[in-house]
Formats: structure tokens, C-alpha cells, sequence
């Protein structure tokens, strides 16, 4: 039994030794950092530590002098300012860090968060009416803008000054919207070093470049406890700037002054904030966040983390808590509604799929999900009258915007990255969209692209898995996209005692090796559907990874299994 297929990177022994002898590592962690591309002293050690000297020069980012300049004249002329935010956890929180920093300036500042089912995504027309009637002279975008070139045409005719932060890919065609100014490292012509930013990012670093303006940069780390939130919660690559915003970040999460932040952890169960982990950000405080877009009015968020009253900000973390709890279960819901929807998933390269009414909040969610359980992009579109409202989610070998743009004439409107996107299409359009989508889809995929893999760096003999190494393994942290945590693989183990049944989905058990040595081992979600338990009997091989926990001041290691076989074939 081997459920998906197992691809063990080779490693140069020798070359690990070397690197392991000059930084003073273990021989396994030399072999990860060369596998992630670190294979040379200065920097492998600059991975290791990441500092505020790591973060870019924020003035190497096209448009930022124009941006900046414009912004100050706002500030010390007591103009009225609007940040137009995204709706979910990278927009919301870079609208915090935003108002947050221009509120310290003694900015005239209000913001605006669109809600998802009564406005819809990015920047509309009628929001900078409303702003431009309510004497609102400048809007600065937070996560979103970047093909929004009707509105902005309408901002420009009307003299209403528009600066556009933004991740987003550009439209190809139209290139940049007709902005005051753009930041967007992705936009054409800008040589900003780092393209990984989340939109937060963007918004960090124009706070940066502004506060260096009033002689004020010794503030700007403060800020990126709440970018390293956004960061992670929106998947970002942990790599380069964003690795060393979220460790800065996570470093002074233990020293929280923010009443709102403060607030959030004590209701997502971080205790004091003192050892978080990406994890924590990605799935306990970022999931809290990213609720109330999906459920709710997302503008909660910002209130949050804008509010100086404590009473206050333990009201709205328990709102985001409520929200967070309402949004799992009809996220279970969709997804089981939109599995039961499916025929076989193998007939085709992309699944898409429709229901009446289903609630727009989850539906990426679900499309993530379904899309990790095949094995094949997917889009889950939530149909309302003659209209569907989809979202999208791909595979690591399938771009889907470059998908959606050869569809883009089905859609009244589309957007997103490679890998996660938006549509807007009328229902009479579905069905050509799901056979053009798939054409274009089984042009750039194989058969072997859509075979469910588990790669794996690093072959362990279950002796050297060891507590030593767990909490070696650590200096790798933050984990997260662009930077995985490391999978294993041990072989000859056997079963220690008869696997324990967890809530229904989990197994628990402990397995040794040929010296006997106890290792405990859960198994996520891996009963499925319900009452099908795995068959562990006989010799067994496991690939997982390694995590350590503490209890009462009691510290364990836990091998977290990804996948198990009970026979040696490849």
C-alpha cells in the first residue's frame, strides 16, 4: 500500500560534510540548505539569519519617489486620504499596516474595505465617487488595482489621484492602469529585486520609504509583525525579503503593545506569543482574519487592529472567532456538496464545478481542497441567477491564469496568479469554459503531472531520528511556501501498538525500528471516508516530518506522517 508516489532527492555526501564542517551543522541540515539552493557559506548563513539588513532598498521599486512624494504632500497638506483595501487577510492587514502608519503622521486618513457580495473584488467606480463626493482628494489601493483601468480612467478625467499597491499580475496587453503611480514589483519595467511580495509587502515597503522621509524609520520593524501575518496567511514565498519580514516579525510577536493583536492571539490560543510559528500565523490567526471577508464585512479586520480599547478589540477578536468557526463548517458543507457533484475526477485534467447558491465566502476553500485531494486544478463556481461567481485553484505544474486568459473572452471578469485565481461567467457559458479550460490544460499537462507525489529530501535511518535533530531543524523555520518543511522517509519500522482512532479522521500510533527505539507518529485526516482505517500490519515505511511541542514544560517529538507504505516498491 503507497498512496502517492515517493521522489527521494539525492544528495552529494560529501559536499554536505563540507558546509556541515564550516557552519558548524549537522551533516542532514547541510544537505537541506544545498537542496534549497543555499550551498555556500555566506549564503547559507544569511538564510539561517535573517536580519532588517536583508530587507531591499524600498526606493528600487518603480513608481515609489512618485507614490511617496505624493503621499507626503497629502500628509503635511491635511488632505483627506482613502485606503481602498482588498477584502481578504493580505489586503486587510495591509490597510491596518497603512492607516496605522499614516494615523502616527497625523494624516487625515479614512479607509474603505469592499464587501464581497454587495461590492465584489478590486476597485470600483461608484467607491471613488462616493470617496470623491465625501472630499477624499487621494485613494491609495492596498492588494488590489492593478486592472482596474476603467475606474481609474473615471479617477483620472475626475482629478481624483489614485496610487495603486498591488501583487497582482498586470494585464498583458493593457500593461499598468492609468495611476498617479503604481507599485507592484510585478508590473513591466520595474527592477525591485524581490517579486515575491505579498500585497502587504507592498504596502510595508511604501510605509518604509514614507517614514524615512519624516525621519522616522527606526519605527518601521514595529509594523512587521502584522505583515509577517499577512504574508504567510497569503501564502507568499518564504523565501528571500518575505523569509526575513516573517522571522523579524514572529521575533516581536512576544512583545505585542497593539490591543487588537494582543486580543487575536489570546483567542486563537497562542498564549503569550513568545515561540509562533508560521504556522500559527497560516492556521490560527490567519484563517481568524481572512473569516470575516468571507463570511462577513471584512472591515472588522481593520477595526480590530486599529482600536487603542481593550474591551473593544476582545469584542471583535471574538466577532473574527465566531465568524472563523461559522466559516468551517459551511466550507465542510460546499465541499461535500461539490465532491457529490463530481463524476470521476480522472476523466478530466481540470475539474470544474457548479451548485446554486453555494456560498461564494468558501468556495476557494473548497476549490483548494478538492484540488489537493486529485490531484487536478480546480474551480468551484457558486451560481446565483443567471451569473456564477467562481474561484479557482491549481497544481504546482498547471499556470492556471494563463488557463483562465485563453478562456478570458467567456468571463466578465477574471484575475489572480498562477495558482490561485477569480472568475466572473454566465451560466450559459459554464459548460464551453469547462471543455476550452481542459483543452488547454491537457496541452500543458501530463499524465505523470497529475499522479499524486510526496517529495521527499532526505532519507532518515530511524536511529538518527532523534529530538536533537527536530529542534535542529528549527533554524529552517519560517516554513511555508518556497520553503516546505522537510519531508523524511524510514524504512524497516513496525508497529508498536495498535493505532488509536483520533476524532473520527486521525490515527495515532508508535512504530520502531531494528534498535527498538519508540517513535510517536500521528496521521492526519487520514480516515477517509469515515470507518476506512488503514491496514498498518507487517512492516512498514513512513514518509513525514519532524515536530517538536512542549506540554507543561514537557518536550516531545512527533513524526507527522505524510504518507505511508507497507511494502518497499517504488
Amino acid at each position: 500500500m503507497k498512496a502517492k508516489r515517493w521522489i527521494v532527492r539525492e544528495h552529494d555526501a560529501e559536499r554536505a560534510a563540507s558546509l556541515a564542517r564550516v557552519l558548524g551543522v549537522s551533516p542532514i541540515l547541510a544537505a537541506l540548505l544545498i537542496a534549497r539552493g543555499y550551498d555556500d557559506e555566506r549564503n547559507a548563513r544569511v538564510f539561517l539569519s535573517p536580519t532588517y539588513d536583508q530587507l531591499h532598498e524600498p526606493y528600487s521599486m518603480l513608481g515609489m519617489r512618485e507614490a511617496v512624494a505624493r503621499l507626503k504632500q497629502a500628509v503635511d497638506n491635511g488632505e483627506r486620504g482613502l485606503i481602498y483595501g482588498d477584502y481578504d487577510v493580505d489586503g486587510t492587514t495591509g490597510t491596518a499596516v497603512l492607516l496605522r502608519a499614516l494615523k502616527l503622521l497625523g494624516a487625515n486618513t479614512g479607509f474603505h474595505i469592499p464587501h464581497r457580495f454587495t461590492e465584489g473584488y478590486g476597485i470600483q467606480q461608484a467607491a471613488l465617487e462616493k470617496a470623491l463626493a465625501d472630499g477624499y482628494t487621494l485613494v491609495v489601493s492596498i492588494d488590489c488595482g492593478i486592472r482596474a483601468h476603467e475606474p481609474l480612467y473615471w479617477a483620472r478625467v475626475n482629478k481624483l489621484d489614485v496610487i495603486i499597491t498591488d501583487h497582482h499580475l498586470p494585464d498583458e496587453k493593457q500593461g499598468s492602469p492609468p495611476a498617479f503611480a503604481v507599485l507592484n514589483p510585478n508590473q513591466v519595467g520595474c527592477n525591485y529585486p524581490d517579486k515575491h511580495l505579498a500585497g502587504v509587502g507592498v504596502a510595508f515597503k511604501l510605509v518604509h520609504a514614507l517614514f524615512r522621509e519624516y525621519g522616522r524609520e527606526a519605527q518601521v520593524p514595529a509594523f512587521m509583525k502584522v505583515v509577517a501575518i499577512g504574508t504567510v496567511a497569503d501564502v507568499a514565498r518564504l523565501t528571500g525579503e518575505n523569509r526575513a519580514i516573517v522571522s523579524l516579525g514572529l521575533k516581536d510577536l512576544a512583545r505585542v503593545a497593539n490591543p487588537g493583536l494582543r486580543a487575536l492571539i489570546d483567542v486563537a490560543g497562542c498564549g503569550d506569543g513568545k515561540g509562533m510559528t508560521a504556522y500559527d500565523l497560516g492556521f490560527r490567526l490567519g484563517p481568524r482574519i481572512n473569516a470575516a471577508g468571507r463570511m462577513d464585512a471584512a472591515r472588522a479586520v481593520v477595526e480590530l487592529f486599529d482600536t487603542r480599547d481593550s474591551d473593544e478589540a476582545r469584542r471583535l477578536a471574538n466577532h473574527l472567532d465566531a465568524r472563523n468557526e461559522e466559516r468551517k463548517t459551511v466550507q465542510q458543507q460546499i465541499i461535500d456538496l461539490a465532491i457529490a457533484e463530481l463524476k470521476d475526477p480522472k476523466d478530466s485534467f481540470v475539474t470544474v464545478i457548479a451548485g446554486e447558491g453555494w456560498h461564494r465566502g468558501v468556495i476557494g476553500i473548497a476549490a483548494s481542497k478538492i484540488a489537493e485531494r486529485f490531484n487536478r486544478p480546480c474551480v468551484v463556481l457558486s451560481v446565483d441567477g443567471d451569473m456564477a461567481h467562481g474561484s479557482g485553484r491549481s497544481i504546482e505544474a498547471y499556470h492556471l491564469l494563463n488557463g483562465l486568459t485563453a478562456c478570458s473572452d467567456l468571463f466578465e471578469k477574471f484575475g489572480g496568479h498562477s495558482h490561485a485565481a477569480g472568475i466572473t461567467i454566465r451560466c450559459g457559458r459554464i459548460e464551453e469554459f469547462r471543455r476550452r479550460l481542459n483543452e488547454h490544460a491537457a496541452a500543458c499537462l501530463t499524465p505523470k503531472d497529475l499522479e499524486p507525489t510526496v517529495s521527499i529530501d532526505l532519507e532518515l535511518s530511524p536511529e538518527n531520528v532523534t529530538f536533537t535533530l527536530a529542534r535542529e531543524l528549527e533554524a529552517l523555520e519560517p516554513f511555508g511556501a518556497g520553503n516546505p518543511r522537510p519531508v523524511f522517509v524510514s524504512r524497516n519500522l513496525r508497529l508498536l501498538s495498535e493505532p488509536a482512532v483520533v476524532k473520527g479522521r486521525h490515527l495515532k500510533f508508535r512504530v520502531v525500528g531494528p534498535q527498538n527505539r519508540p517513535l510517536e507518529a500521528v496521521w492526519w485526516n487520514c480516515i477517509e471516508p469515515p470507518g476506512q482505517t488503514p491496514d498498518l500490519k507487517g512492516s512498514i515505511e513512513l514518509a513525514y516530518t519532524l515536530e517538536t511541542s512542549a506540554w507543561n514544560g514537557d518536550f516531545r517529538m512527533q513524526l507527522n506522517v505524510i504518507d505511508l507504505a507497507t511494502d518497499f516498491r517504488k
